[in-house]
C-alpha cells in the first residue's frame, strides 16, 4: 500500500464515502434525495446502480492509494440485497461502516456483522412516534428502534444515533442526550443544518447554542483534531464510567472542519466527487476499469476544495456564495 494521496491544500484522503443507491424508504424534510425509486424492500441492484462487482473493485483499486475506511450510504443502503456480499469483499485492511435509517437492521445486522461491517449510524431525530413520522414521513418508529437494539445486540457498538438539528428538531436534543446517557452502547451524533443544501433558510438555528448547552451539561469534554470536532461526555458517575458520549457535526462558518477533511465521495452511478455537498465536480469513473477507478480518483484528489472557506465564501452581507474561481469546475457533463 502507497502513501495516500494529499490534494493541493494538503489533505490526505483515507477514506471514501460509497452511495449504493439514491432509494429511500424514507422522506425526510431535510433531505435533498425525499425518497426517490422503488422502495418495496430490498433488491438487487438497479440498472444505475454500480454493482456489487463494480463497488469491490473501486475499493481495491483505492486501497493501493492508503485508503484504509469506508462507509456505505444511499439513499438507504439497505434497499440492497446484495450489501452483505459487497461488506464481506471489502478489503479486509478497510474498517467498514454505515448509515442508515435502521428499518431493515432487524434480521441482518448479525450477517452484517459477520460480513465484516464495523459499526453503524442510524438516523433518529426524535424519540416521540409523531414527532419522527412529522421529520422522516414514515411510520416506521418502532421499527428504528428495534433495529438500533438489534444492531447493539449484534456487536455493532457503539451505535452512532445521526439527529439533524433544525427547527423542527431543536427542541428534541435534550432528551436525545438523556437516551444515550441512560442506554448502554449508543452515542448520539447532532448534525447541524445545512440551508443551502436544502433551500430553507428559515429552517436553521444557532448550533452554538447548543455548544454552549452541552458544555454546561457535560462531565468532560474532548476535542477531536478531525474536523475541529467536540465530545461532551454526560451521565458518567464519579470513576468517569457509565453515561453517553455526543458529538456535534457543524460544518458551517467552521473552516477547520473542511480543513481537515479526508474522504471523498462515490454517487451509486459511479462517479466521483472531491466534496459530499457539491454536484458540480462529479467525475465518471466511465466502464470501472481498474485503470479509470485510478486516474479518475488521482484526478478528484488532485482537483478536492474545502467547501466552506475556499468554494463558498462570504459575501459583504456575511451570505455565503460560490468562489468564482471554481465555477468553471469540470462536471459530470462534460
Amino acid at each position: 500500500m502507497t502513501e495516500p494521496l494529499a490534494d493541493d491544500f494538503g489533505r490526505e484522503v483515507t477514506g471514501v464515502r460509497v452511495s449504493l443507491t439514491d432509494r429511500c424508504n424514507f422522506d425526510c424534510v431535510y433531505c435533498h434525495n425525499e425518497g426517490l425509486g422503488d422502495t418495496r424492500g430490498p433488491m438487487e441492484p438497479g440498472d444505475a446502480e454500480m454493482s456489487a462487482d463494480d463497488v469491490v473493485r473501486f475499493l481495491e483499486v483505492v486501497e493501493g492509494y492508503g485508503v484504509d475506511s469506508v462507509k456505505f450510504t444511499g439513499g438507504e443502503p439497505m434497499l440492497r440485497q446484495d450489501l452483505e456480499e459487497i461488506v464481506e469483499r471489502t478489503p479486509e485492511s478497510m474498517e467498514v461502516s454505515m448509515t442508515t435509517n435502521g428499518t431493515f437492521l432487524p434480521g441482518r445486522a448479525e450477517d452484517l456483522k459477520a460480513a465484516g461491517l464495523d459499526r453503524v449510524n442510524v438516523s433518529q431525530d426524535a424519540l416521540d412516534p409523531d414527532d419522527f413520522a412529522e421529520v422522516t414521513k414514515s411510520g416506521a418508529y418502532e421499527r428504528v428502534l428495534e433495529g438500533v437494539r438489534s444492531a447493539v445486540d449484534a456487536g455493532l457498538d457503539p451505535v452512532k444515533l445521526n439527529m439533524v438539528v433544525f427547527t423542527h428538531t431543536a427542541g428534541y436534543v435534550e432528551e436525545m442526550v438523556e437516551h444515550v446517557a441512560d442506554n448502554e452502547g449508543l452515542q448520539l451524533q447532532l448534525i447541524e443544518y445545512m440551508p443551502e443544501l436544502t433551500g430553507k433558510p428559515e429552517w436553521n438555528i444557532d448550533i452554538g447554542r447548543v455548544h454552549d448547552w452541552l458544555a454546561a451539561e457535560a462531565d468532560r469534554v474532548e476535542h477531536r483534531e478531525m474536523h475541529d470536532r467536540k465530545r461532551y461526555f454526560v451521565g458518567e458517575d464519579a470513576d468517569g464510567e457509565g453515561g453517553g458520549m455526543v458529538e456535534i457535526v457543524d460544518p458551517v462558518e467552521n473552516e477547520e472542519f473542511c480543513a481537515n477533511c479526508g474522504r471523498v465521495r462515490v454517487t451509486h452511478e459511479g462517479y466521483l466527487k472531491g466534496c459530499l455537498n457539491r454536484n458540480d465536480d462529479l467525475r465518471s469513473m466511465g466502464e470501472m476499469t481498474r485503470e479509470e477507478i485510478a486516474e479518475t480518483f488521482e484526478a478528484v484528489v488532485e482537483n478536492r476544495v474545502p467547501y466552506y472557506g475556499e468554494y463558498l465564501i462570504e459575501n459583504d452581507d456575511g451570505e455565503y456564495e460560490i468562489n468564482d474561481a471554481y465555477l468553471g469546475t469540470p462536471s459530470a457533463a462534460d
